[in-house]
């Protein structure tokens, strides 16, 4: 199973391919890429030709309850979710949305779990900062992931583990 994860922002958005394999998954794709052009980034690192072990996740904009206003980034971003899942439908693909708490439950066991929290999730699931990051001369398969990256990576990794129905 292929996984397409897209973390959404205002102007640009966060995406990872994850190819599944027997240990923690392979990064066949990842970066920070201007919305218009995020889509097209992620499928060039597709194979179209069997949608049956394909999914596609993309984080939702959730609210918190914290009674405080939303500005007008958090309604972009909104907008630019909503774009992503009529892509997604007219190349015949379904989108899972998945809320950030859920995501940072199951990575960290806790939705109150912080970005940091998630990296070293991540770092653990990939055997160790050392080992999943490596060095320049010798990269490891997070080699590279910065900022929201994570947060996407995250939701592939939750996509793969819970394989939620689409």
């Amino acid at each position: 199973m292929l996984v397409i994860a897209i973390d959404p922002g205002q102007t640009e958005s966060a995406y990872v391919v994850l190819k599944p394999n027997e240990l923690a998954g392979e990064i066949v794709g990842h970066g920070i890429a201007p919305n218009s052009e995020v889509w097209a980034r992620a499928v060039s690192h597709v194979d179209f030709q069997s949608l049956a072990d394909f999914r596609l996740a993309i984080e939702l904009v959730g609210h918190y309850g914290t009674g405080m206003p939303v500005g007008a980034e958090v309604f972009d971003t909104c907008i630019w979710t909503g774009r992503f899942v009529e892509q997604a439908e007219r190349s015949g693909l379904k989108a899972a949305l998945v809320k950030r708490q859920t995501i940072k439950a199951h990575v960290c066991g806790s939705a109150r779990a912080k970005d940091s929290n998630v990296r070293q999730a991540m770092l653990d699931r990939w055997g160790g900062k050392e080992k999943a990051i490596g060095r320049k001369k010798t990269p490891g398969p997070l080699y590279g992931v910065t900022s929201h990256v994570w947060a996407a990576l995250a939701l592939a990794v939750y996509v793969y583990d819970t394989r939620p129905a689409f």
